[in-house]
């Protein structure tokens, strides 16, 4: 079996030192949408070195490392065809707000390995700490089809209820066409975002959007909307990648206000609201 379960939990923790700046920060930033309109005061937040403050989804992409789903794939007891991998979804949870430039370590492993009977479930665990303390943990679910089968635990439930009534805001977001080619400056330099003709390879008719950049306009969204802006607030942010976003498409983004956390679902408006997002949770303060 490609994957080794045991050999993969039982690995011992990657760790690096990863660091980060004001341009790394405006950047992001730019990569998800922001700075529109330009002279926006609300959008200064994101884009201007004096007034910036840091979406906590920059934590993804912080030190320019790989992403969890390729760290993820090559640690050991770990041996898979990347054509049948996929980002499955991804979990956020902030321990106090990230700076605007900092010096980190990051430490990786494998959390969790699932056996959905088809498939197999990777839980990519990287725990990010400064001099002062933990900063953040992210989870990036890595889905691998065909490696399932095994007897292994299939884990938790992932899928949540439904949001019940008419969303409390609903607000839609243009992608440009270019906002892979951008996104991608930030360190993902998959070529699947960006060349035409590996996209075709892999069954896309034109390169798709990255989810973390999805990911990331969501949190710009409900933060602007329903959290006054206030990117300290966030607490965690939890999401399952239901389906691919092409750039020049539109995201509509339906939110239901909780007492301390927020729903969310993510669509593709010119596509009949198929879904991008799904089980999306925001929690806050």
């Amino acid at each position: 079996m490609p994957i080794d379960a045991a050999k993969a939990l039982a690995a011992e923790p990657r760790s690096g030192e990863i660091t980060w700046d004001r341009k790394d920060v405006q950047l992001y930033h730019l990569g998800i949408g922001a700075g529109r309109p330009a002279t926006d005061p609300d959008e200064l937040r994101y884009t201007l070195e004096s007034r910036l403050h840091v979406l906590p989804s920059f934590a993804t992409v912080a030190g320019s490392g790989s992403p969890g789903v390729i760290s993820g794939l090559s640690m050991p007891g770990v041996d898979v065809d990347l054509a049948r991998v996929l980002h499955g979804g991804q979990a956020l949870t902030l321990h106090r707000p990230i700076p605007v430039e900092g010096t980190a370590t990051a430490t990786g492993r494998i959390a969790a390995v699932h056996d959905k009977g088809k498939a197999a479930v990777l839980v990519m665990r990287t725990e990010v700490a400064d001099a002062d303390g933990p900063l953040w943990t992210n989870d990036a679910q890595i889905f691998v089809r065909g490696e399932g089968g095994w007897g292994g635990d299939r884990g938790p439930a992932t899928r949540l209820e439904p949001p019940a009534g008419e969303p409390d805001r609903t607000v839609e977001r243009p992608i440009r066409e270019d906002q892979a080619l951008l996104y991608r400056l930030s360190g993902d330099y998959n070529p699947l975002h960006a060349d035409p003709e590996f996209a075709k390879l892999a069954g896309f008719d034109r390169p798709i959007l990255h989810g973390l950049c999805t990911y990331g306009m969501t949190l710009k969204a409900v933060v602007d909307t329903l959290l006054d802006g206030d990117v300290t607030r966030v607490r965690s942010y939890a999401t399952r990648f239901a389906g691919v976003v092409y750039p020049g498409e539109t995201l509509r983004i339906r939110m239901w206000r909780g007492v301390d956390a927020v729903r969310v679902a993510v669509s593709a408006a010119e596509r009949d609201d198929a879904p991008v997002l799904a089980d999306t949770v925001v929690e806050h303060s």
